[in-house]
């Protein structure tokens, strides 16, 4: 189970970000998400403070600032993706590069536009790895729930995290039974070779799609003979309070500024 256990995101903790309500946390990130997805290009005084804001945050959660950072890193592969726009947004040209007979141009404009993607995504990711690192998933569903989500996509959520582990936990089983049945000679490599390795990698394949079917059909014969019908049942939440309240109003009123700020910064 360690394997699983190094999945949850989740760090407990006693700080002032932990002990926030989940409902006014995830509300507070979604906007945060938002308004970080409606700034313009180029802003970049308003991209450091924002990065300000995080890293604020983060400090607060006691999570960790290293851990912090290599986890919102996740982001950075996906920039990539905008990666045609240093050559395709027309503009000054800065520098020119032949690759495969075909001419290159990188713009000026194109290049803001990637910068400002990759530092919008990264920023965005950071309130999500800092919202998910103080949140335990069962409160998340139940702000989510409070929020208005409908139902089906808050059970989706949850099983689909749930189902998660089980498939790591069949994952894990299918790889020592393997090592267990690959035998070794002196001064060679466990198990076969190339051919070998991608067969068995194959029928494992197979087998841990078989078996995970199997498991999450007992699984949810176990919950249906529990009384599950798609709720997750909690007790009542008790009302925000007014501390709740003013924190979630400042927070909201601070981003509109921000998103005011930036869009007078290009006006």
């Amino acid at each position: 189970m360690s394997g699983a256990n190094s999945l949850t995101p989740f760090l407990a903790g006693s700080s002032l970000i932990h002990a926030l309500d989940a409902r006014v946390k995830v509300p507070l990130t979604l906007a945060f998400i938002l308004t970080v997805s409606f700034l313009p290009f180029g802003v970049w005084p308003v991209y450091v403070l924002l990065l300000a804001l995080t890293v604020s945050a983060a400090l607060l959660s006691e999570i960790g600032l290293a851990r912090f950072l290599r986890r919102s890193l996740l982001a950075l592969p996906f920039a990539l993706a905008a990666l045609p726009l240093l050559f395709t947004i027309p503009g000054e040209a800065l520098a020119r590069f032949s690759l495969f007979g075909l001419t290159l141009t990188l713009s000026g404009p194109g290049l803001v536009r990637f910068a400002s993607i990759a530092v919008k995504s990264w920023l965005s990711v950071q309130a999500a790895v800092l919202m998910a690192a103080t949140t335990d998933l069962p409160e998340m569903l139940l702000a989510l729930r409070a929020l208005k989500l409908p139902r089906l996509l808050a059970a989706v959520i949850g099983l689909m995290w749930r189902y998660l582990f089980v498939l790591v936990d069949e994952a894990g089983r299918l790889l020592r039974a393997r090592e267990a049945r690959s035998g070794s000679r002196e001064g060679a490599p466990r198990g076969g070779g190339l051919a070998w390795r991608a067969r068995v990698a194959g029928g494992m394949a197979g087998s841990l799609l078989l078996r995970s079917l199997e498991r999450s059909d007992r699984v949810y014969t176990a919950m249906l003979a529990r009384g599950y019908d798609g709720e997750v049942r909690s007790l009542p939440h008790p009302p925000l309070s007014a501390r709740a309240w003013g924190i979630l109003a400042a927070g909201l009123l601070l981003l509109a500024l921000i998103l005011f700020l930036s869009r007078w910064m290009v006006a």
